[in-house]
């Protein structure tokens, strides 16, 4: 049905068979942040209107799932792990290793395609970045964050996750 497939074309305006024809055509790969990452990023980038980390994450809060923005919604939500079956998870901070691994799957040239990551920094910067931003937060905005993002800790192991204490 490659006449209705366009940049714009979401997964929801086909019918089950061609979701299901289409989704066992592709390699499916699935790029994940720890939540609490994407909120610090998202703040960081200037999204919304909150003065501090802390009423940023209040907004959040308040806003709930249903009516969250992309940057900011549950990857469960976003992404539906439990009804795709994702070929590759590919996790922030380990970028360079996991993508080197899936262009040699694709049988691409790694060298050559591959921009210069460097993870270990990353990891360490927003591991000193979530550390200060966290504890900006009140212990209630704490477990609601952690609540917020339950189905996101359950279903990706996010090993050094404030959310996840």
């Amino acid at each position: 049905h490659s006449w209705r497939h366009t940049l714009e074309t979401q997964l929801r305006e086909f019918n089950l068979t061609e979701i299901k024809a289409m989704l066992g055509s592709y390699t499916k790969v699935l790029f994940v942040r720890d939540p609490l990452q994407r909120l610090i990023s998202t703040f960081m980038q200037g999204t919304g209107s909150s003065p501090s980390f802390s009423s940023f994450v209040q907004d959040v809060l308040d806003i709930g799932q249903h009516n969250a923005s992309v940057a900011w919604k549950p990857l469960v939500r976003l992404c539906q792990p439990c009804l795709i079956q994702y070929d590759y998870v590919v996790m922030f901070g380990f970028l360079r290793q996991e993508l080197g691994h899936l262009l040699r799957r694709a049988g691409l040239p790694v060298d050559s395609l591959l921009p210069e990551f460097t993870d270990s920094q990353a990891r360490w910067t927003y591991g000193w970045l979530s550390e200060q931003m966290f504890s900006e937060l009140s212990l209630q905005q704490k477990r609601q964050l952690s609540h917020f993002y339950r189905w996101d800790l359950a279903a990706f192991t996010f090993s050094n996750s404030f959310l996840s204490d």
